[in-house]
């Protein structure tokens, strides 16, 4: 590994590489992570919400916190990539060098290879969907069901838009980072 310029790293520039490439690593184990246990704390919610309460507009709670778990997994998974687009500018800069982040974003994904929704959005989707039925179950009020079904609505679109920004972030970050670079190298 070598730094921007060919050089061999700085112990500083050690230091920094071995801490972003851990820091890639326990957020991505903190998103599996928070996404399993925050559904499972969801699911209590939402069975309890739908047991106890008597109004559909209480299905916002368990919604609310669905909607906390996902953006806490949006975040982390927003964070790793940048962190990756980060080392593949300023540290995989030598041709010939095991470079991972390079390898990573010009693999893609091959017909026929097998894609994982890194933000869950399918699951999240079907929750959101999940967490609505006690509220359809209650006979809402065309009020109550306008304004409980808009909220979960408004939840899904935030859904696939994450996704839609998601499938662009690493050549948006991509492209950041090198006019970062170029800034840095002719001393702007």
């Amino acid at each position: 590994m070598s730094a921007q310029n060919g050089t061999p790293l700085t112990a500083r520039e050690q230091v920094e590489y071995t801490a972003l490439r851990a820091t890639i690593r326990e957020r991505g184990t903190a998103r599996v992570c928070i996404f399993a246990g925050g559904l499972v704390a969801w699911g209590a919610l939402a069975i309890t919400t739908a047991a106890v309460a008597a109004a559909p507009i209480s299905s916002l709670l368990s919604l609310g916190v669905l909607a906390a778990i996902f953006e806490s997994v949006f975040a982390l998974h927003v964070g790793v990539e940048r962190v990756g687009r980060y080392l593949q500018v300023f540290y995989e800069t030598q041709p010939g060098e095991r470079r991972w982040e390079h390898a990573a974003m010009e693999f893609g994904r091959p017909a026929g290879a097998a894609t994982a929704d890194a933000l869950f959005t399918a699951v999240f989707a079907v929750a959101a969907l999940l967490n609505l039925l006690p509220a359809l179950v209650l006979g809402p009020t065309s009020s109550e069901l306008i304004f409980v079904g808009g909220g979960h609505a408004l939840f899904i679109v935030r859904l696939l838009a994450a996704r839609a920004v998601a499938r662009k972030q690493r050549s948006i970050d991509l492209a950041r980072f090198r006019e970062l670079r170029e800034r840095e190298g002719t001393g702007g």
